[in-house]
């Protein structure tokens, strides 16, 4: 039997990852609307943006727009994601509450995505915590493609282990987020490597960012549970992508995620009803969606409903 646990936390990554494949451009006023309105569903953690270079991803180039629009509330952490000193110091001046460090963990996707190799990028990491260390303002670090790269497969459990024991060792970083960003992984592979990741290093913090590509994405997040992860990545109306990873699509979606989670009795924290209002509110502005509750609603809304059993046509 497993042991499931009591509580997890949910990053709502949707006004980042969701927006950051929209090829039209959403208008900064909407962006604003949507994290106002996560703000409001009881979600504790938004990652609303990416203090990347505009021409990398020029969906939020209105990164310090929208963080100066916002209306803040208290005990949500908002967060933007950076990969170079730059960025870091933009999302600081932006007033993040926390900066998300991306590196990707095969030297394929990060060529493609950064322009540099995994070393790299891992010895830049230094740059960035001067800068946050600096501003006392908390960092994470997260490790694209760790769990499947389109270009390179699987990688190996020892080289991720060696990315996070820099992370922990050389950095002192203590939230490591393990994404499997094209949607490659199976349940076998998430509970294998966060097992052993999590045993390895029991005082870290690991986080899962899972995306549904191959309709695995709810399974992968059940065998994070069995792992021991309580912290898991999510974007409202299933959204999201990366454009430098080929066939990449949307993340877990935050309204099926809460709703799998409510009917196992694992607590989140967010009203669901309010975020699928939110989902609704984003498949208006995007013109598509890819979440279950938006298409069924929650299975209790079936409890009353149905009071017998569906008659075949001519009672045959």
């Amino acid at each position: 039997m497993a042991s499931w646990p009591e509580k997890v936390t949910i990053c709502e990554v949707g006004p980042r990852d969701g927006f950051q494949m929209e090829t039209e451009f959403i208008p900064t006023p909407r962006k604003i609307e949507i994290v106002n309105a996560l703000s409001q569903t009881g979600v504790k953690e938004i990652q609303v943006t990416s203090f990347m270079h505009p021409r990398a991803i020029p969906q939020l180039a209105d990164a310090e727009q929208v963080m100066a629009g916002i209306a803040r509330v208290d005990g949500v952490i908002y967060s933007g994601l950076v990969a170079n000193a730059r960025g870091a110091q933009r999302a600081l001046e932006a007033g993040v509450d926390r900066v998300d460090i991306v590196v990707s963990a095969t030297d394929s996707h990060s060529l493609s995505n950064a322009n540099m190799t995994t070393r790299v990028a891992m010895d830049r990491v230094g740059d960035i915590l001067e800068i946050t260390n600096d501003a006392r303002v908390p960092a994470t670090i997260g490790f694209a493609t760790s769990l499947g790269c389109p270009f390179e497969g699987f990688p190996a459990y020892e080289h991720v282990e060696q990315l996070v024991q820099r992370s922990v060792d050389d950095y002192g970083l203590e939230q490591v987020m393990i994404a499997d960003t094209v949607g490659m992984a199976d349940p076998i592979r998430v509970r294998t490597l966060m097992t052993k990741l999590r045993g390895r290093f029991p005082g870290i913090m690991f986080a899962l960012h899972l995306h549904d590509t191959r309709r695995m994405g709810l399974a992968n997040l059940v065998a994070g549970l069995q792992a021991g992860v309580t912290k898991f990545d999510a974007a409202v109306a299933g959204l999201g992508g990366c454009p430098y990873a080929p066939g990449a699509t949307g993340n877990v979606a935050t309204e099926d995620v809460v709703h799998m989670l409510l009917q196992m009795e694992i607590t989140t924290g967010i009203d669901l009803d309010a975020m699928i209002a939110v989902g609704h509110e984003v498949a208006e502005i995007v013109g598509h969606a890819d979440a279950a509750m938006l298409r069924a609603g929650p299975s209790s809304r079936l409890l009353g409903a149905v009071v017998r059993g569906q008659e075949k046509a001519g009672g045959a």
